[in-house]
């Protein structure tokens, strides 16, 4: 996956797919310049069926910080399960990763921090460290941040400027002395991804990934 981060790189990116992507970190990437990068940027493009889908799966893949052998993975599990569409299930699987959860709780500024905090263990679920960013959080399990964890630049960073506004309705938090704790209250709707999205699209990319 390209290195998303330098600030510039990731305005370029959301310019690119024509939308602001929460996980990135950059807000006010379309503020300025609503239109894509580079010296054609503002000509109107004709784009491809597959052009449209394929920038429908990036916004996917950004967001959440994932290489596309990581995605597809999540794309083929997620066909393994019958009793909802999977791209619905795709979603939840994607917003109850531990570092997306890290990241809708505003403990860090973007996807990529949280990643690197939980990495560095500055993380627990129920009281165990967890260094897994792909860890499933599931309802009822508590995530703490670390002493260490709280001192941290990127928990420091996103207490001062939190990217998103509000915590999902899936998450509750509350003050824990001078950190916070959080619980997961329910699973994720697929409703709750944090940008416009367009469900047929990525279903038609991947229709053949079994």
């Amino acid at each position: 996956m390209a290195k998303i981060d330098m600030g510039r790189s990731r305005f370029k990116i959301q310019r690119r797919l024509g939308v602001e992507l929460p996980g990135l970190g950059k807000a006010g990437a379309l503020e300025r310049k609503p239109y894509g990068p580079g010296q054609h940027g503002m000509q109107r493009k004709k784009l491809s069926d597959y052009t449209v889908r394929l920038i429908e799966k990036q916004k996917v893949m950004f967001n959440y910080g994932l290489r596309e052998s990581q995605l597809r993975n999540y794309v083929k599990n997620a066909k393994k399960i019958k009793t909802a569409s999977w791209v619905d299930t795709m979603i939840i699987n994607l917003e109850s990763r531990l570092d997306n959860v890290v990241f809708r709780l505003n403990w860090a500024p973007s996807t990529p921090a949280a990643r690197q905090m939980v990495t560095h263990k500055h993380i627990k679920v129920n009281g165990k460290t967890v260094n897994v960013p792909g860890y499933q959080v599931q309802p009822n399990d508590v995530i703490e941040i670390t002493d260490k964890g709280a001192k941290s630049g990127n928990y420091l960073q996103a207490k001062v400027r939190p990217r998103i506004s509000s915590v999902p309705a899936f998450l509750s938090k509350e003050a824990s002395g001078e950190k916070e704790k959080a619980k997961m209250v329910s699973k994720p709707l697929a409703e709750d991804i944090p940008f416009a999205f367009e469900k047929r699209l990525v279903i038609e990319y991947y229709w053949k990934v079994k």
